[in-house]
């Protein structure tokens, strides 16, 4: 798809089109068999950890949005996916540096058409979006929306990393988490119920 055409199905929220510029779900999920997978939060906490090295021995390694990494010591170095709803400038995804990226946003106006074109791009049907707000009464953060997704393929082990439901707020910003519209409460529940019935999940 060309930039023109690809503007004008943002413009005109053509799902159909930009949807055809995804790999399907099935097969975005097919690469996870077997792998263990390490997803990454912004949560600040993790700042003060000694994670890198596990974060980096995963087969998998996800973050999510701005993806800081104050040091390979707490977040190690590696991103193989991005998970994004958030632009980003081109400085930020030469630092980050990933493999594939996921827009899991339903606002597709935020698309950029350099990340649509890009190997192995997945775009995040606005159903499952809904489900997931549905089902937490609130919209799902960027992280919930992946660990929904993940847990739905055939991976060994899914590890959470910084991922503490705002309790220290995130690295890449300074919103509180009244100025931002997911429940957390519900996330953190909503997590330890698939800790408790899906083992392959945890939570350092």
């Amino acid at each position: 798809m060309n930039k023109l055409r690809f503007y004008a199905a943002r413009t005109l929220r053509d799902e159909a089109a930009l949807q055809a510029l995804s790999v399907p779900q099935a097969d975005l999920l097919a690469d996870l068999d077997g792998k263990s997978v390490a997803l990454v939060g912004n949560a600040r906490s993790l700042a003060d950890s000694a994670q890198g090295a596990a974060i980096d021995a995963a087969d998998v390694v996800i973050r999510i949005n701005r993806a800081p990494q104050p040091g390979p010591g707490s977040h190690g170095t590696r991103t193989d996916w991005l998970a994004l709803a958030v632009r980003l400038s081109d400085e930020d995804l030469a630092r980050i540096a990933p493999r594939r990226i996921l827009w899991m946003s339903p606002k597709r106006k935020r698309l950029g058409y350099r990340i649509a074109q890009g190997d192995g791009f997945y775009l995040h049907p606005l159903a499952d979006h809904q489900a997931l707000k549905d089902r937490l009464a609130a919209p799902p953060t960027t992280g919930a929306m992946m660990i929904d997704l993940l847990l739905r393929s055939g991976l060994s082990s899914l590890t959470l990393h910084g991922f503490d439901f705002f309790a220290s707020q995130s690295l890449s910003g300074r919103r509180t988490a009244d100025q931002v519209p997911h429940d957390f409460g519900a996330e953190a529940a909503w997590v330890a119920d698939l800790r408790r019935s899906d083992g392959r999940l945890s939570l350092i």
